[in-house]
């Protein structure tokens, strides 16, 4: 891959103000009794200069250094982070062999970078709480699988990158971060790069171009986001045919086997972002799908169906998208976002639709329409609503690639975006590996199937690369490990406020 990149932004930590540590000290003594440890995994904390992950067990201490890595400066008893490589449980068969581990036997990748990224964020939350990998959210849903964590399974996304311009290496014993496909892909598209050597302004991934063959340069690119899908799964789909076109774009390019780690929190709309600019949250402003603004006073929402079509009006000031950078480079160059919140500078988004109060008509029920598995249609809304706007987006996309959708002509793409939901929705639901996952699987991928026989149909296929991408991973829970630590929180009568399940703020009013 590239070489590191210059350091061009000097990041300083939000810590807990000073007259909010002994609300933290009591919040910490609860959230690391024995008690609390089947569903808390460690805490993360800045404070003193320094950033801190406590388990029950033990506790690390660490800082940035001049270098941009970060130096240990303490521990006590057992290192929760002490585990940080890749290549843990790859493969279905070693996933199956050891669910819901123990922090003991888990892995937690640039877990020091993830953890400092968080905190430098001004709302960043005093307290961030990682949960364990068995823990189940029966209050809050009750989803057989889970993610969230930065644990290996939770944060590992699959990715997939193919086609003209992208060397031929199958599924290569490779990782990567979330925050490498941006600029990988701007590499591939040619997108000029500022002096420094990013191709976006604010960047904190670096261009993998070990995966691309600089020979060779596609007209168009276009990505696929599978939301919340396991790559072990995936892959071992791929592998027995069960996703044909997810294969074929494999034996056309690369694969990650060993995953590109999504982002703390490793949520949905905070990694959809991450995704498209290169950045990671605490950097872009899409902390979490809830989190709260200190400085405006407010909670803020960002992944809900009334909130996703102005969810980037909280992204930092100045971070680039993919879109945007193609536009910088390609001044006429037409852009395309189907159901992609974070769609700043496309030139075709979804979303524009429903910022103009202009909703594209939605089926009343995913009845007749193909590519949907009815088996789980009738028995969860959720797998029929997310078959709807996958249906929904799949029209989209090959329309705009035909060059017509809804009484509009458009020029082909040079760059494409199409997010798929479903497999998340499955895959909470019935868990990563239930067949209501596989069927998720199958539908996308029939999806995906036809927007490459559109490419065909146009002509253009060989002039195209691709990529596929999960937003996370997604973890089996243990459905007998459930709790809130909200409710030991306040027993205890420590005043905090949760957002979105991890993020404690003190001294603001719940």
């Amino acid at each position: 891959m590239t070489a590191a990149l210059p350091r061009e932004h000097h990041w300083t930590a939000t810590e807990i103000a000073p007259e909010h540590r002994a609300d933290a000290d009591a919040a910490l003594d609860v959230l690391l009794d024995s008690a609390l440890e089947p569903i808390v995994d460690m805490v993360l904390v800045a404070r003193d200069g320094a950033y801190e992950a406590l388990s029950h067990d033990g506790s690390v201490q660490f800082r940035r250094n001049d270098d941009g890595g970060f130096d240990v400066l303490h521990e006590t008893g057992t290192n929760p982070l002490a585990e940080q490589s890749t290549d843990h449980r790859v493969g279905l068969a070693a996933e199956l062999a050891a669910l819901h581990p123990h922090r003991s036997a888990n892995s937690y990748p640039f877990a020091f970078e993830q953890t400092a990224q968080l905190f430098d964020a001004p709302a960043s939350p005093d307290l961030c709480v990682i949960h364990s990998a068995r823990h189940n959210w029966e209050d809050q849903g009750g989803h057989l699988g889970e993610h969230g964590s930065i644990g290996l399974v939770q944060a590992r996304a699959p990715w997939v990158i193919a086609g003209k311009g992208v060397r031929n290496l199958g599924v290569a014993p490779l990782a990567a971060k979330v925050v490498d496909v941006a600029p990988t892909l701007c590499e591939l598209l040619g997108v000029a790069p500022y002096a420094d050597g990013r191709h976006l302004s604010m960047q904190d991934g670096v261009a993998r171009t070990d995966v691309l063959d600089p020979s060779a340069r596609p007209a168009h690119v276009i990505g696929f986001l599978f939301d919340g899908t396991n790559s072990n799964v995936l892959y071992d789909m791929a592998a027995r045919g069960e996703a044909p076109n997810v294969a074929r774009l494999i034996e056309m390019g690369t694969a990650f086997g060993h995953g590109a780690m999504s982002a703390l929190p490793t949520i949905t709309l905070a990694n959809h972002t991450s995704i498209l600019t290169g950045a990671y949250p605490g950097h872009h402003g899409i902390l979490n799908n809830a989190w709260y603004d200190r400085a405006r006073g407010r909670q803020v929402i960002t992944n809900s169906p009334a909130t996703w079509p102005t969810a980037m009006e909280t992204l930092e000031p100045g971070v680039e998208t993919i879109f945007e950078a193609v536009r910088r480079t390609w001044p006429d160059s037409f852009t395309a976002s189907v159901d992609e919140p974070c769609d700043s500078g496309s030139d075709y988004s979804t979303f524009h639709f429903f910022r103009r109060g202009e909703v594209p008509p939605i089926p009343k029920s995913p009845e007749g329409l193909p590519h949907v598995t009815e088996r789980f249609v009738r028995p969860s809304k959720d797998y029929a609503w997310s078959s709807i706007i996958d249906h929904m987006g799949t029209e989209q996309a090959t329309g705009v690639l035909r060059g017509h959708y809804r009484d509009e002509s458009y020029p082909l793409p040079r760059f494409m975006w199409v997010n798929f939901t479903l497999t998340d929705a499955a895959m909470h639901e019935g868990g990563p590996h239930s067949e209501m996952a596989a069927a998720s699987v199958r539908d996308s991928d029939a999806r995906v199937g036809e927007i490459l026989r559109t490419l065909e149909d146009r002509g253009v296929f060989d002039d195209c690369a691709f990529t596929l991408v999960a937003d996370h991973g997604m973890e089996e829970s243990d459905r007998t490990c459930n709790g809130d630590w909200d409710v030991a929180l306040r027993d205890a009568g420590v005043k905090v406020r949760d957002e979105a399940y991890s993020f404690l703020y003190f001294g603001i009013d719940a």
